[in-house]
């Protein structure tokens, strides 16, 4: 295994074609993640959202930016939240308190695994939600936007069936092409 920017790419001596590809699908994350922190940030300028979706945005940017670029900054958070330095760390001294991450000032920024949990609960909702509104012929501008928006306020029950959902559509394509 050789490490190139946090990700692992598995390099065969063989097929050099499976090299290009790994290297290529790396890639395509990096641009999905930042394209994931845009959507953040945009939802960011429109809305107000209550203190645990306030918190779980956080946990999201801060996940998304450790996996783009390896840490995250206060600095950087505070361009994909639109919000000021000092705001940023006073959530973060509060998501420190509540466990969520490890905060030392001027020192760094480190999910914990109840932080991991939420952020790839929230990611996990994200996608659902952006799949299903393609499904419906929603573009992806738009679909993702509506997905930030309401990706906090789902029960974990709509969540999964919302996913059994899309497995049935998947399985049975005539039905999705009749709507279409």
């Amino acid at each position: 295994m050789v490490k190139i920017n946090h990700n692992e790419v598995k390099i065969s001596y063989t097929k050099r074609t499976d090299y290009i590809i790994q290297g290529v699908s790396c890639q395509n994350m990096k641009e999905k993640r930042a394209e994931r922190l845009e959507s953040i940030k945009e939802a960011h300028k429109s809305a107000k959202a209550d203190s645990s979706s306030r918190m779980e945005d956080y946990l999201e940017v801060i996940s998304e930016l450790v996996e783009l670029k390896g840490y995250a900054n206060t600095l950087d958070i505070s361009r994909y939240m639109n919000v000021s330095a000092p705001s940023v760390t006073k959530m973060l001294q509060r998501l420190d308190e509540n466990g969520y991450l490890e905060y030392e000032k001027y020192r760094g920024i480190n999910l914990t695994s109840k932080g991991n949990v939420v952020a790839a609960t929230i990611r996990q909702k994200h996608g659902i939600l952006l799949e299903f509104f393609k499904m419906l012929g929603i573009d992806h501008t738009a679909a993702n936007k509506d997905a930030e928006g309401i990706e906090h306020h789902l029960n974990p029950k709509t969540i999964k069936q919302l996913r059994k959902f899309i497995t049935y559509l998947k399985a049975n394509p005539k039905v999705l092409s009749n709507f279409e």
